[in-house]
């Protein structure tokens, strides 16, 4: 795991495909000295990955409910 360092958290987003938990996120932005107007702009931007991550993990749960519920193929 990254640790609340950004530069490794977009290491592994483009070798893993991974997502930064948004608690990971947030601390991560707390933890850079930000201007007004860019922590602002900032914040705008993790708000939006805020909604759209947890209408992933919505989409997620229901495709992997449906696979749970289905039956797997014999080898």
């Amino acid at each position: 795991m990254y640790h609340y360092n950004p530069k490794i958290a977009l290491e592994e987003l483009q070798e893993d495909a991974l997502l930064p938990h948004p608690v990971k996120l947030r601390d991560m932005i707390l933890r850079n000295q930000l201007g007004p107007q860019e922590a602002q702009l900032l914040n705008h931007d993790f708000q939006e990955y805020l909604l759209r991550f947890g209408e992933l993990q919505k989409i997620a749960r229901e495709i992997l409910d449906r696979l749970v519920a289905g039956q797997r193929k014999t080898a």
